[in-house]
């Protein structure tokens, strides 16, 4: 009988990242001031930033910053 070398298991589970909603909202005054949201997807989808454009994770709707 031969011995395998690599013996394979379950993998570790890893959590993923929580979500972090809080940071789309901020308070000015008495005024509650929402993130840009996604157009096609609607309110409460919002907009992730980064690299010069704005991005929907759900649709994948695209806007790019100006140069």
């Amino acid at each position: 009988m031969a011995i395998k070398s690599k013996i394979k298991g379950k993998k570790k589970h890893k959590n993923k990242p929580t979500s972090e909603k809080y940071k789309k909202f901020k308070i000015e005054g008495d005024k509650l001031i929402r993130a840009k949201s996604c157009p096609r997807c609607g309110p409460g989808i919002f907009l992730s930033t980064g690299q010069g454009r704005l991005y929907c994770g759900k649709c994948h709707y695209t806007e790019f910053g100006k140069k």
